[in-house]
């Protein structure tokens, strides 16, 4: 069975099992179910960011354990004071070691917009995103339907939160629908995890203006950062390059500091 199907199954009894402990009615008492949310799409367009989307990540499927011990504190603080333009926290349990009040912790230590990272599959975990402190949601085209990932799209802007939207092929884009803030092209090729910044390069054109365009995964190096820029994208969502270093924060700020010495170096060739 493909990876993505042994999390979609276990997704379903997982909300199941949270909608009989929790109805969805008792999400709007969290303060943060009420609050305006941050706009990940504007975050990602100031000048004075880095673009970069720095991930809290424990574990996945394909590397097992990265980083268990470390505290979301630390990294979500170290994050911070990088200069991210935004953040993404696994909250998926089974399969990542990711839990709920990560992203609630994480949000206390942070100005900047909050991506939900999960398997969503049901109204219920958006309204879930909601009350944890996400400004926005990830909704990937593998796992659901046009009809569904339309659906879950609205219900999210119903509430306010941002939509992002995954792809890993042209074909998935058929499923992009007016309610879609971000496009996210995955690096990872979900049946080999093989990775490749290549994928975003090929689809990059594919994608419509009209929506901000980010690449996943994969990515290591200030010049890959450089290049995907120079092809149009805006984002760039980094997990495990820093996530699996001893102290996430410093490696993050490392790169960003790498990123603008490169950027500024390229000023002055081009710029004489």
């Amino acid at each position: 069975m493909h990876i993505l199907d042994k999390i979609v199954n276990y997704k379903k009894q997982e909300v199941l099992r949270a909608k009989e402990v929790k109805p969805i009615s008792q999400f709007s008492q969290s303060a943060y179910y009420d609050a305006t949310c941050l706009s990940m799409k504007e975050f990602l367009k100031r000048e004075d960011k880095s673009g970069i989307i720095a991930e809290f990540k424990r574990k996945s499927p394909s590397k097992s354990n990265i980083n268990l011990e470390i505290s979301v504190k630390e990294v979500i603080t170290g994050y911070q004071n990088a200069g991210v333009s935004g953040m993404s926290v696994l909250t998926d349990i089974n399969f990542f070691g990711g839990k709920n009040e990560d992203l609630i912790e994480a949000k206390k230590y942070s100005t900047c917009p909050m991506l939900r990272k999960d398997f969503i599959i049901d109204p219920y975990q958006i309204h879930e995103a909601k009350s944890i402190g996400a400004d926005i949601i990830l909704l990937i085209a593998e796992v659901l339907s046009k009809d569904q990932l339309k659906e879950l799209a609205a219900e999210a802007k119903s509430i306010g939160l941002e939509v992002l939207m995954e792809i890993h092929s042209e074909k998935q884009l058929d499923k992009l629908n007016n309610e879609v803030d971000i496009v996210g092209v995955n690096n990872r090729n979900l049946e080999t995890f093989k990775v490749s910044i290549e994928n975003s390069i090929q689809l990059v054109n594919l994608i419509p203006d009209s929506v901000l365009k980010i690449s996943e995964s994969g990515i290591s190096n200030p010049e890959s950062i450089l290049k995907l820029k120079e092809v149009g994208y805006q984002g760039f969502l980094i997990g495990e390059h820093f996530m699996a270093s001893a102290n996430p924060s410093s490696k993050c700020k490392n790169f960003i500091n790498e990123i603008n010495n490169t950027s500024q170096l390229d000023n002055i060739i081009v710029n004489p």
